[in-house]
C-alpha cells in the first residue's frame, strides 16, 4: 500500500514512521510511504505558502496553489484514477478502527496535513475526499495526527504484522476492549495469574479473555458496550467478576 503525506514537515512523519514495525514493513517493500513537502510547490524562493485571511482573524491561512500542485504531483491525472484524499481536520469524523479498515483497502492514500491557522477551503473542497480527526482536541499541524492514522491502518495490510491474530483479537477490534494479558512469572509482588490462563485450556482461555474484555469495556468504556449484543448469562459473569474484584 502507498501512503502520500503531503506536509510542511517532511522529516517529522518520516522520522516517526522509520521505526519499529512501520519502518520494518517499508524495508520490506510491503508500505510505500513518501512525503511530499508543499513547500516545494509555493511558487516563490522563500518557500512561502501562507497569507492573510481574507474576513479578518488571526494567523495565517495555507494558499490554494501550493497544495494543489503538490497534490497534482503525486499522480498521472491522464493515466490514473485520483488517490483517495483525507485531510486531517479537528472538524473530521473521529478515527475508529473500522474507519481504518477501510481506508486499509485503498491501493493509495494521500493523507494531507493542514498548518497555521489550516487551508483554504477552495482547494480542500477540490481534492479531499474526507476529514478525518484523531480527537476531541486540536494540534499544531497535522502531521502526528497522520503518523496515527499511517500507523493504524498499516497494522491492516498483509505482511505488516506476523500473522492476522496479531491484531484480530486487539481491542475495539470485536467492538470490544481487551483483556488483562500477562507473561512470565507467574508470581510477581504476590500477584498470581489467573490460573485458566495457565491452564492450556483453549475454550476455556478464550471464554475467560471475552468476558474480562466485556468487563473491562463496560468499566472503562461503557459507550461501547450500545454497540455489541450483551446476554443475561453475559451479565452474569461481568457482575460476578465486579463482586470478587470488589471484596479482594
Amino acid at each position: 500500500m502507498k501512503f502520500s503525506v503531503l506536509t510542511l514537515f517532511p522529516d517529522q512523519v518520516k522520522n516517526f514512521l522509520s521505526e519499529s514495525i512501520i519502518g520494518r514493513a517499508e524495508e520490506k517493500g510491503i508500505l510505500n510511504i513518501d512525503t511530499i513537502d508543499i513547500r516545494d510547490f509555493s511558487g516563490n524562493r522563500y518557500g512561502k505558502v501562507d497569507d492573510t485571511l481574507f474576513g479578518g482573524g488571526t494567523g495565517m491561512l495555507m494558499q490554494c496553489e501550493p497544495v494543489y500542485q503538490a497534490f497534482t504531483s503525486i499522480y498521472d491525472a491522464d493515466k490514473e484514477e485520483k488517490p483517495h484524499c483525507v485531510f486531517m481536520s479537528p472538524k473530521g469524523s473521529v478515527l475508529t478502527q473500522e474507519k481504518a479498515k477501510e481506508l486499509s483497502k485503498y491501493d493509495h492514500l494521500v493523507i494531507l496535513c493542514g498548518h497555521y491557522e489550516g487551508i483554504d477551503q477552495r482547494v480542500l473542497d477540490e481534492i479531499v475526499d474526507e476529514d478525518i480527526s484523531i480527537g476531541d482536541y486540536v494540534l499544531t499541524g497535522g502531521e502526528v495526527a497522520a503518523c496515527v492514522v499511517i500507523d493504524c491502518v498499516s497494522r491492516m495490510i498483509d505482511g505488516v504484522l506476523p500473522n492476522s491474530e496479531a491484531y484480530e483479537e486487539e481491542s475495539h477490534m470485536q467492538g470490544y476492549l481487551e483483556a488483562p494479558q500477562y507473561t512470565k512469572p507467574n508470581v510477581w509482588h504476590d500477584k498470581k495469574v489467573p490460573e485458566v490462563i495457565l491452564s492450556g485450556n483453549h475454550a476455556k482461555i478464550k471464554e475467560w479473555k471475552r468476558i474480562h474484555g466485556l468487563y473491562d469495556t463496560w468499566k472503562r468504556r461503557p459507550d461501547m458496550l450500545k454497540n455489541i449484543s450483551i446476554s443475561a448469562d453475559d451479565w452474569k459473569q461481568i457482575l460476578l467478576i465486579d463482586s470478587e474484584k470488589k471484596d479482594t
